[in-house]
C-alpha cells in the first residue's frame, strides 16, 4: 500500500469514530430550549388572576380543565380534537408583583416541540390577561 491510500484509509476509519455535535453533560442544551419557549414572566397579576386567565385561556382555545390546584399553582386539560392534546399549565408567583407561566403539552407520549403551539397560548393568555386585568367580561 502507498503512503497516500493509507493516510486516506487511516482518516476515514478515524473519521467514523468522531462525533458531529459535541457531548451536553449540562442539561444546557435542548431542555433550556424547551423552557424559553414554554415560559413567560409577567407583571402585572397575581397567581389567583393569573390561573383564572389560563383557565379561561385553555377553554378558549377548546381543552377541557381536568384538574386545577389554586395551592400548586398547576392546571391541566385535555383537547380532543384529530389528537388529544394534553397540556399543564403552572403558575409561580416571583416576588410581589411578578408571576411566571409555563406550558407543557403532550400528544399522546410525546412532549410537543413545535414553538408555534406555545406562542400560540401565548398570545391567547396575553389577550386574556389583559381582559382580566381591565376587568372586562
Amino acid at each position: 500500500m502507498n503512503r497516500t491510500a493509507l493516510t486516506i484509509f487511516a482518516l476515514l476509519a478515524l473519521g467514523g469514530c468522531a462525533t458531529t455535535t459535541p457531548l451536553d453533560i449540562s442539561g444546557a442544551g435542548t431542555q433550556l430550549e424547551a423552557r424559553q419557549i414554554q415560559t413567560r414572566q409577567y407583571d402585572t397579576l397575581d397567581k389567583p388572576m393569573t390561573m383564572r386567565s389560563v383557565v379561561a385561556t385553555l377553554q378558549d382555545l377548546g381543552f377541557t380543565i381536568d384538574q386545577a390546584d389554586a395551592d400548586l399553582g398547576t392546571i391541566t386539560a385535555t383537547r380532543y380534537h384529530v389528537y388529544t392534546m394534553r397540556m399543564t399549565v403552572t403558575v409561580v408567583q416571583r416576588g410581589d408583583e411578578r408571576v411566571s407561566v409555563r406550558a407543557n403539552a403532550r400528544i399522546g407520549e410525546d412532549a410537543v416541540t413545535d414553538a408555534a403551539t406555545y406562542q400560540d397560548f401565548f398570545v391567547a393568555l396575553d389577550k386574556a390577561m389583559f381582559l382580566t386585568l381591565n376587568r372586562v367580561d
